[in-house]
């Protein structure tokens, strides 16, 4: 039998990342709350804009996205000589990781953070920590004791997925604050829109503060509504800008997608519409499940984390929901199995997650 290569040993231990299902076996209608999905899809100039950029799918892109990072810059107030985007945020956290880890190396984050992290970080060869949490909350103190003379990278969703919880702006700072100036701290602000506590900052101050390397990532998959394009960016230091435009695919934004952003991060209204919905009716289903007995975590996100005690009850809960054709997330993969994320949808569609699982719960 001949011998076949072998990757790294760190390759070997990283499960795969599984997304969020899309269909149920033998259901016609399927109300999908499984991948914090935007409730209303994309803006309709987004998909006008790609329609207009499918008649030039023959010419290559900017490889610069320089229209895009000058939208990007005119909406948040950034300079876009300092922002990057990429195919999803994952990419450029992928490539944030391979840069600065690596092995020997070791890479922080809370117990409960987003799993890219830690698969990113196995690829990279680093050693992952994952530092318990309080009460589903990162613990700023617990990473700061973490954080050793082989860290280089700090990774911290905020607000946090899959659970929801959100460190105010002065525990950010404390964070940063805190960690040597040569560890890289990454605040991943996939969900950043839909924060409503007015203690919150998505992470551009502490970018410009000078007080360590910082990087900011964003997303256009969960409020613009764009998660099939595969867009993200991420707005850093210039050093670290440089460095990811090194290591990055020469076009590794496509032109549709690059088309699709600018007009999403421009249509007027659109993100205001989507907050007040958002707000209205992640409280609103929070409401009905707590209504029925049920444990719900507080949430700033388009999301929320509801637990059930037990995995078989989750398991089970899960059931009731797919019955009636609504698919949830398990979170067993974030050492979550006793719950259930489901994401807010269409006012329709929470009333739907409300009355199942009241039902389940009655049951």
């Amino acid at each position: 039998m001949p011998t076949l290569p072998q990757p790294r040993p760190s390759i070997l231990s990283i499960e795969p990342y599984v997304g969020g299902e899309s269909t149920v076996p033998g259901v016609n209608r399927i109300v999908k709350l499984s991948s914090n999905e935007g409730a209303f899809g994309p803006p309709p100039s987004a998909i006008e804009a790609m329609a207009v950029a499918a008649r030039e799918m023959h010419r290559y892109p900017d490889g610069h996205a320089t229209a895009l990072r000058e939208a990007i810059g005119r909406r948040f107030g950034l300079d876009p000589a300092r922002i990057v985007c990429g195919n999803g945020s994952d990419e450029i956290i992928q490539h944030l990781i391979l840069a600065y880890g690596g092995e020997g190396t070791e890479l922080v984050m809370s117990a409960h953070g987003f799993v890219m992290y830690d698969i990113s970080g196995r690829y990279a060869g680093c050693r992952v920590i994952k530092v318990p949490e309080r009460n589903l909350v990162a613990d700023v103190d617990a990473m700061l004791a973490a954080a050793g003379p082989r860290t280089k990278l700090v990774f911290l969703a905020n607000p946090n997925n899959p659970t929801g919880s959100m460190l105010p702006a002065a525990e950010v700072a404390r964070l940063r604050a805190g960690l040597r100036e040569d560890i890289l701290l990454v605040l991943d602000a996939a969900y950043a829109e839909y924060v409503t506590d007015p203690d919150y900052d998505a992470g551009a101050g502490l970018v410009d503060s000078g007080g360590g390397a910082t990087v900011m990532t964003r997303t256009f998959s969960k409020i613009f509504g764009l998660g099939g394009a595969r867009l993200g960016w991420a707005y850093a230091p210039a050093a670290v800008i440089d460095v990811l435009n090194r290591v990055r695919g020469p076009f590794n934004v496509n032109a549709a997608a690059i088309a699709a952003g600018i007009a999403a991060v421009t249509e007027a209204g659109w993100v205001e519409r989507c907050i007040a919905h958002n707000t209205e009716w992640r409280g609103r289903l929070a409401e009905g499940l707590r209504k029925a007995g049920l444990v719900v975590h507080p949430s700033e996100g388009n999301f929320l984390l509801v637990d059930f005690g037990t995995a078989e009850r989750a398991t089970a809960a899960d059931a009731a929901l797919r019955a009636r054709g609504v698919i949830a997330r398990g979170v067993g993969a974030y050492s979550l199995p006793q719950c259930l994320r489901v994401t807010v949808g269409t006012a329709e569609e929470c009333g739907m997650v409300i009355e199942a699982l009241a039902e389940f719960a009655r049951g």
